[in-house]
């Protein structure tokens, strides 16, 4: 592996890391200081997500771009933007990382290192919730970095506290984040039933996101 590619991977996967155990740390501090107010432990959640975000974009974009997201890093390697030789070791990167958040969240507050999450997301409105989860924080990622890519990580960070309160589903809106938050049993855990149902909704959303941006806002001629 090149130098510059495995400086990228690392990136990628020490910022999915960060950003896993943000979200499960966060969720089980809520949790267990709400006193069973799940608004409370919810809010809590999603703030100390989108600070954690846009900590770790501002510092990691300059150098892999802080998809933090297989299907962000998809996205752009149909783009152009990523080859394409490159783009699974970013996707292997991104989703070990994500692992290893959740494991360092598990070991902070004395959990399991691992605890298989029982958390139902099912039925349509869940995959409904991911789908347009996704399309929206890939089109505020596109739209950002097509015209003011300086905005990326406050737009996404916003983004995503949003989308944790207006989606049913709390907007996992990133397959690595699905798939790690399975090994949890806690505040943030989904069932690993429903983890490649929700990982088809995100890459259906992020498709259509891709498209939509495509024609709606073309690339600048150099």
């Amino acid at each position: 592996m090149a130098v510059d590619l495995l400086r990228r991977a690392t990136a990628e996967a020490l910022g999915t890391a960060g950003l896993l155990a943000a979200v499960v740390g966060s969720g089980i501090m809520g949790e267990r200081l709400a006193g069973g107010n799940v608004a409370i432990a919810l809010l809590a959640n999603s703030l100390a997500t989108g600070g954690a975000l846009l900590a770790i974009i501002s510092a990691l974009q300059p150098i892999s771009g802080a998809h933090l997201n297989p299907v962000v890093s998809l996205v752009d390697a149909v783009a152009g933007d990523l080859a394409w030789r490159d783009l699974s070791f970013m996707v292997i990167a991104q989703v070990l990382g994500a692992v290893v958040g959740v494991l360092t969240a598990h070991a902070m507050f004395a959990e399991p290192w691992v605890s298989w999450s029982v958390h139902e997301r099912a039925g349509l409105a869940q995959l409904a919730s991911e789908l347009v989860a996704t399309f929206g924080l890939v089109a505020v990622i596109l739209g950002c970095a097509r015209r003011r890519p300086d905005a990326i990580p406050v737009a996404v960070s916003a983004y995503i506290v949003a989308a944790y309160w207006f989606t049913g589903s709390t907007s996992f809106a990133n397959p690595a984040v699905t798939v790690a938050r399975s090994l949890t049993g806690t505040f943030a855990g989904i069932r690993v039933v429903d983890v490649a149902p929700f990982v088809a909704a995100q890459v259906a959303g992020g498709a259509a996101a891709a498209a939509l941006l495509h024609w709606l806002i073309p690339r600048r001629e150099p």
